[in-house]
């Protein structure tokens, strides 16, 4: 009886083992689940080398296929000239119609170009067109000189605003992209830089136009066709930058616009431009069927009201600079958030359209969403007559003491 109670006692602590040990052999599903996740996204776009899907408002991760792998981008690269040229625009440094003249060296570029002469002279506009519609390796250097004196000054420049955004696999070794060995991007790095581009919303005036002219009043007519033929045929397509050289493949960085969701689609190393076209629509699609976004503060929707005593105008009034919104799968319903407005420390003048505070948007504690604040109308400081002027009114009416 003893020797039958000690076996009972033995297999009752081995069972325990037994089904511990079976739990231990469940943990490889989690991993067997990442392979699954990785096949839905080649099937979404099987024949990419990667690919990102990304809401522009917010910077948020729809899909993404290898998206931080290093690899060629090509044309892709002349996002960044772009911003370039855009910022200098915007800061007065230069004009659109700036004549800018073709080096040498810009003129013996190969690839995609406008054929510029040595010598010959367009406006920064037409030099935009160029980049933005033919992808013209010509005028990228043309411009990359005019603004930093040689092309090389300009990558150096390209690569400081790269690691201003924080990118880490992206490195640039010319302003076209043309092959190089250690020229590289990745498709989040390339995303990033399509939404800081497209911050600069006259980008838009060129990536969206499909045909157009250059040289119009001469006997050298140039006709330009865009390069990215979403623009003409996909709903709310409005840019942004295609690429293609023997390593890169074809690639595409584009986006699209429907009511109030703007979305950014990259995709690179696809064989062919038309794969290249049809799996950036099914990237598109996708995000348009599963997503829409929720409008928590409109553009130009006063949020706060400051008085300035020195500023020409007394009550100042604040307003997002764009629509400001949450991103949510469709079907889940309206919500509600609370936000908060931050202030920067303002200094006078300020223009509208300048960044001067956030408006934070929170779903109970955690920020989900943020927009930066401008003024409706441009501030000026008062000048030392009128402040004085104003001083003394004061004064008189009780409001201040000497």
């Amino acid at each position: 009886m003893k020797k039958v109670f000690v076996f009972f006692l033995s297999f009752l602590l081995l069972f325990p083992v037994v089904v511990w040990a079976e739990e231990v052999q469940e943990e490889p599903q989690e991993d067997a689940s990442q392979e699954e996740k990785v096949e839905e996204n080649s099937l979404l776009i099987p024949s990419a080398k990667a690919g990102v899907l990304m809401d522009a408002a917010t910077g948020k991760i729809l899909f993404e296929k290898n998206k931080d792998e290093q690899l060629a981008v090509a044309s892709m690269t002349k996002m960044v000239a772009q911003i370039l040229i855009l910022e200098a625009i915007e800061s007065g440094k230069i004009k659109w119609s700036d004549k800018v003249t073709a080096s040498e060296n810009a003129s013996g570029m190969g690839g995609s170009q406008i054929y510029l002469s040595t010598g010959e002279t367009l406006t920064v506009e037409d030099m935009m067109k160029g980049i933005s519609m033919a992808s013209a390796n010509d005028a990228t250097v043309a411009m990359a000189e005019f603004l930093a004196g040689t092309e090389v000054e300009f990558v150096k420049k390209m690569n400081e605003k790269v690691k201003e955004l924080g990118l880490k696999n992206t490195r640039f070794k010319n302003c076209t992209g043309l092959d190089e060995e250690g020229h590289y991007s990745s498709a989040y790095d390339m995303a990033v830089i399509a939404r800081e581009l497209l911050k600069h919303e006259e980008i838009l005036r060129f990536s969206s136009v499909y045909e157009d002219y250059l040289r119009q009043d001469t006997d050298n007519k140039f006709w330009l066709v865009n390069t990215n033929k979403l623009v003409r045929f996909y709903e709310g397509a409005d840019g942004l930058k295609t690429g293609h050289t023997d390593a890169a493949k074809y690639c595409l960085s584009a986006t699209a616009k429907r009511e109030n969701m703007r979305l950014i689609a990259i995709v690179l190393g696809e064989d062919n431009s038309s794969v290249r076209n049809s799996e950036t629509m099914a990237l598109l699609d996708y995000g348009f069927n599963t997503y829409e976004m929720q409008v928590v503060k409109k553009k130009d929707e006063v949020v706060k009201t400051e008085k300035l005593e020195k500023a020409t105008k007394e009550k100042i009034e604040f307003v997002p600079l764009t629509d400001i919104g949450v991103l949510v799968k469709k079907g889940e319903g309206q919500k509600e958030y609370t936000y908060d407005i931050k202030m920067d420390n303002l200094k006078l003048p300020v223009k509208k359209g300048e960044a001067v505070g956030k408006v934070i948007v929170k779903d109970q504690n955690t920020i989900i969403a943020e927009g930066d604040l401008t003024v409706t109308e441009d501030i000026k400081p008062l000048s030392f007559l009128s402040l004085f002027k104003k001083t003394l009114q004061d004064i008189v009416a009780g409001k201040a003491s000497i």
